[in-house]
């Protein structure tokens, strides 16, 4: 797959197909933090993107879209975040979500930002390991207590240096 092939902005004809790759109401919260409920509801990709923030991709293997992400763009704190990633089951545990993040990370990087920043729920190993796997860190104890704040989940918060890329 080539990377220039590999990811493609999100299409709603792709909402039914992803909003079916959580398999459980535990990974629906590990996926979307505060998004309550499974099986998901696609209109819910609707109310996402409806914030000019969220740039949604989908990667895809061939025309079958196998993974899920977005870039979410600050620029007034002058910086990305990527969320809600998500790989389709059947390709999970073949390196697929770290080739996402890779991916999202050069669209991101194509804003300009020094940084990027991911927050996962902390019971999500599978995410911790794909990132740190991608290159970010976790940041400070302090960064993170202030970042938390007002959020619905006490987050991991991890860091990639954009402007290394």
């Amino acid at each position: 797959m080539s990377r220039s092939e590999a990811l493609r902005g999100f299409r709603e004809s792709d909402a039914r197909e992803v909003a079916g790759w959580p398999t459980s109401g535990e990974e629906v919260h590990r996926w979307a933090g505060s998004l309550t409920g499974w099986p998901v509801d696609a209109s819910v990709f609707g109310l996402w993107h409806a914030d000019p923030e969220v740039k949604p991709y989908v990667m895809c293997e061939g025309e079958t879209p196998v993974g899920y992400g977005e870039v979410r763009v600050d620029e007034d704190e002058r910086e990305v975040e990527l969320a809600r990633i998500i790989v389709r089951p059947t390709n999970r545990g073949r390196g697929m979500g770290k080739l996402l993040v890779r991916l999202l990370l050069d669209r991101a990087s194509l804003y300009g930002h020094p940084d990027a920043l991911v927050r996962v729920v902390p019971d999500n190993d599978a995410a911790l390991a794909c990132y740190q796997g991608a290159g970010f860190t976790a940041i400070s104890k302090p960064e993170r207590e202030e970042f938390n704040r007002g959020q619905p989940v006490d987050y991991i918060w991890m860091h990639y240096p954009l402007m290394s890329r």
